[in-house]
């Protein structure tokens, strides 16, 4: 059921309430009135708005600026508009230092109102998905590490990031896929608009348009209110579409003509809605794959793959890990209150040894429970390997011949993978010196890099 967001109209004037608050109502908001600055503080007390509306000048208790400063205390992050018929320079500028989003001067001219509220909520909106998308990104929201791979992520996040260009980020699961969109949104002409991600694997079927295209009320069996899709949603900034494979092919097509004419239809609606959007999408299939098999159209990753982006496994950028254990420890002690402890070599070298299937995010993980067990304020290699989901190290750095729809040459070339990585990090990038770690010769190694793709360090 959408919300239809909350605005508090505080004024003295009745009549000026009651115009504002048809006017909201008919634009599809609701509206709480206050006619001082008092009964303000006591509405946003009982149920936080989602904007305010708020008069400068209002006799008989604190004015307009006091209420504003209370209301800045009381409800944070709820924009305020401020209204007068008279409000000078001075009182322009303190408003905008005690936070005020916008001021209005009286006569209120409707169609500014509503303007300057979508505006101030959108942004309201903006500031709380990056805050949720920072918690829910946790402990692995800063991009870690120094190898060859993440310096050529880093490089080319800052090399998209200014266009319009559509991203499509490859890694399996646990890499960072989300955190590489954010960043990309981040240092983009729209960091102040909004982020949205869409998990593309967890809608049903039967919601898909609904959730990305919205729809209108009595549209079909339940939808008893407007729905705005994540497309509009989205509008202005970044739509994020994670596991873009699992969409069933009729998503796939109604994704397709939305990115083609740059609008979209509600569900049930009777005109098309334009919106300005960029879409960062993520996978962990391999689509070219699915093309070929039939489950995903070619014309959709042509549009989508605009950008590629692959993040390598942790397991390829062993020598991320001793960074990314440090990193975890400061910040994981600092979250739950503890010192943080020292790692003993034999310890590091198990988790540098640790194939990581379930990569950046499992080692988070890992690194919290042993901040949490360690009794001693030192990880030692006995901690580590109570900790590891197997009891042998050595047997963890070899690859899993259980998992599911792994070939044999699948499995073959994630293990060389696997050995190359290591001689290179171990190397500092030397191709020739990793030859010699692999007792093979440099043009061999070079030859085994192109057939993996992997970039040879220059």
């Amino acid at each position: 059921m959408t919300r239809h967001p909350q605005v508090l109209v505080v004024d003295d004037e009745a009549n000026l309430r009651r115009m504002l608050s048809a006017v909201l109502v008919a634009e599809g908001f609701r509206v709480a009135e206050a006619a001082s600055g008092t009964d303000a503080i006591a509405a946003a007390q009982r149920r936080r708005p989602d904007a305010v509306l708020l008069d400068l000048s209002m006799p008989g208790g604190p004015d307009g600026l006091a209420t504003l400063e209370r209301l800045a205390a009381e409800a944070p992050g709820v924009p305020v508009i401020m209204m007068s018929g008279r409000a000078g320079l001075q009182d322009a500028v303190r408003a905008t230092k005690l936070g005020a989003f916008h001021f209005l001067e009286k006569p209120l001219a409707p169609e500014a109102v509503v303007l300057a509220l979508r505006s101030a909520l959108a942004l309201a909106r903006a500031r709380a998905e990056a805050q949720a998308l920072r918690e829910a990104l946790g402990p692995t929201a800063t991009m870690v590490g120094s190898s060859p791979q993440i310096m050529e992520v880093r490089s080319l996040i800052a090399r998209v990031a200014g266009t319009e260009a559509r991203v499509l980020i490859a890694g399996e699961s646990g890499t960072g896929k989300e955190l590489v969109a954010a960043a990309i949104h981040a240092a983009s002409a729209r960091a102040d608009a909004p982020f949205v991600r869409v998990n593309c694997a967890a809608i049903p079927r039967e919601l898909v348009e609904s959730e990305m295209f919205g729809h209108e009320r009595g549209s079909f069996t339940g939808a008893t209110d407007r729905r705005i899709g994540r497309f509009e949603q989205a509008d202005g900034g970044t739509l994020f579409l994670d596991e873009v494979r699992d969409l069933s092919a009729e998503a796939q097509a109604k994704l397709l003509r939305a990115l083609e004419a740059g609008e979209v239809e509600r569900v049930g609606g009777e005109r098309p809605i334009p919106v300005d959007v960029r879409v960062v999408s993520a996978t962990n299939k391999d689509l070219a794959r699915a093309v070929k098999e039939g489950g995903f159209r070619e014309d959709l990753l042509y549009r989508l793959n605009v950008f590629p982006i692959w993040i390598a496994p942790l397991r390829e950028r062993p020598g991320d890990i001793p960074e990314l254990v440090r990193h975890f420890l400061a910040l994981i002690s600092a979250r739950i209150g503890r010192p943080a402890p020292t790692v003993t070599a034999g310890a590091l070298d198990l988790l540098v040894r640790h194939r990581w299937p379930g990569n950046v995010r499992e080692l988070a993980n890992i690194v919290e429970r042993l901040i949490i067990l360690s009794a001693r304020n030192e990880i030692a290699a006995a901690d580590v390997r109570a900790a590891l989901p197997t009891p042998d190290a050595e047997s963890a750095a070899l690859p899993s011949p259980t998992a599911p729809g792994q070939s044999l040459s699948e499995e073959l070339e994630g293990f060389e993978r696997t050995l190359i990585a290591r001689a290179l990090s171990a190397a500092n990038g030397n191709v020739a010196e990793a030859a010699r770690y692999l007792a093979t010769d440099r043009a061999n190694l070079y030859r085994r890099l192109k057939r993996l793709g992997i970039e040879a360090p220059g």
